[in-house]
């Protein structure tokens, strides 16, 4: 399966390059914090080696020995995996949930530098981020002059011109969750060209289109909310780099066009399957945006660090998000962020990590309900913007997914083909 090449191939591919990383920053670590620094930096390469072993010699996966916040959780999650198997040994890297093993490697990722201070806030994915937002130029470029044009007829759309302009900004997010760079273990995933040239190509790869049920929910909490409370929409990160911009642009779009009165962003509150977006990423790119040479750049940057500024925008991270459980049981493990997510008129779930927890990453029939595979997660009206990168995939109509197999194998994982995916809450 894919699941099985992933854990074989892709995932020490990426603790190789973690370990590379560090190796290439020694010197650095040495001028900060003198020989502390480079204790830590052998310490923290001879966790990952061994992690790299075990992994490919499919041992059992172990306790987490840390005392971090959520380590308690994670060691309760073994405990359920082992009276998964019924007895028929240990999970181990290859006899385990594709899902759990990989939130677990990032997650001993992550202690192997939180146990390691004085270097524990070190990212070791940042400069891959950093790199796909940079050579991701023309495409930001293209993006913040089309929107920032946008924004001095805004006022003037009539209902048919918003949608249109909303449908295209939905798909330019959605577009935007191609670049992912722990899909390509690293390597350059970057948007090289403006995405708007081409979304007319690319509607017949929309597997699931409920882009109009989005607009229908958005005209209606706007008309229903005129009085009283403030319409919310709540975008669950995926990717930073270019992504996190065509994100950025679609909340501002809501807002600006006042389909929503406020945005808030879900981010991770670690390093994450390599260029998920942290905090730091998320003011890092609005800061570079801010001070780059373009003017519709700036003016983008400048206008979103107003929108957080004023509450518009609100950045906000929870344990959750790095938790190996899938989202049914958010009600049980994290009330408090179940209960902000009820506030919320609409949830925008990004990418395929989120896609798959939401559908619990289990080998459905395509056809499916997407309904039936949330497994009763119905916190506010929800949407997946995903492109298909994980053999996981729900809701569409019959034939439909056998056609496409029959012509085009990789379907499902190659990130050629995308869903917007809607369901109402209960």
């Amino acid at each position: 399966s894919f699941a099985y090449f992933t854990i074989k191939d892709r995932l020490p591919q990426i603790l190789t390059r973690v370990i590379d990383t560090l190796h290439r920053h020694k010197n650095e670590f040495f001028e900060e914090h003198g020989e502390k620094g480079v204790e830590a930096e052998k310490r923290a390469i001879s966790f990952l080696s061994k992690l790299r072993n075990e992994l490919q010699t499919d041992k059992p996966v172990t306790p987490l020995e840390d005392e971090l916040p959520d380590a308690a959780l994670w060691n309760q999650y073994l405990d359920y995996q082992r009276n998964l198997s019924n007895g028929n040994g240990e999970p181990s890297w290859f006899q385990s949930p594709w899902l759990y093993v990989e939130c677990y490697m990032y997650r001993r990722i992550h202690a192997a530098l939180a146990q390691n201070p004085p270097i524990d806030n070190f990212d070791v994915f940042k400069e891959g981020k950093a790199q796909n937002f940079f050579e991701s130029q023309e495409a930001v470029i293209a993006l913040c002059t089309y929107f920032q044009e946008l924004l001095k007829n805004v006022k003037d759309l009539d209902e048919k011109q918003l949608q249109e302009e909303l449908f295209k900004l939905l798909q330019v997010s959605l577009w935007g969750n191609k670049c992912d760079l722990s899909f390509s273990a690293g390597e350059d995933s970057s948007q090289k060209s403006s995405p708007l040239q081409s979304l007319e190509n690319m509607i017949p790869y929309i597997l699931v289109n409920d882009t109009e049920k989005l607009w229908s929910l958005l005209v209606n909490a706007k008309k229903r909310n005129t009085e009283k409370s403030n319409v919310r929409v709540d975008i669950i990160l995926d990717n930073a780099g270019f992504e996190l911009v065509s994100d950025l642009v679609l909340a501002d779009f809501l807002v600006s066009s006042k389909l929503a009165d406020e945005v808030h962003f879900h981010g991770k509150s670690i390093p994450w399957y390599v260029s998920d977006t942290t905090k730091h990423d998320f003011n890092w790119t609005i800061k570079q945006l801010q001070s780059a040479n373009h003017m519709w750049m700036s003016r983008c940057g400048i206008n979103w660090e107003g929108n957080l500024k004023k509450g518009v925008w609100i950045y906000c991270d929870h344990m959750f998000w790095t938790l190996p459980h899938d989202f049914s049981s958010m009600a049980e493990v994290a009330p408090d962020l179940y209960a902000d997510l009820q506030k919320s008129n609409l949830l925008l779930f990004k990418g395929d990590l989120n896609y798959r927890k939401l559908t619990g990453d289990r080998k459905w029939e395509y056809t499916v309900p997407f309904r039936q595979a949330l497994n009763k997660f119905h916190p506010a009206p929800l949407c997946s913007l995903r492109t298909l990168k994980s053999d996981t995939q729900v809701g569409l109509k019959p034939e439909q997914g056998e056609q496409i197999q029959a012509s085009e194998p990789e379907w499902m994982v190659n990130g050629k083909y995308g869903v917007v995916q809607f369901d109402a809450a209960l």
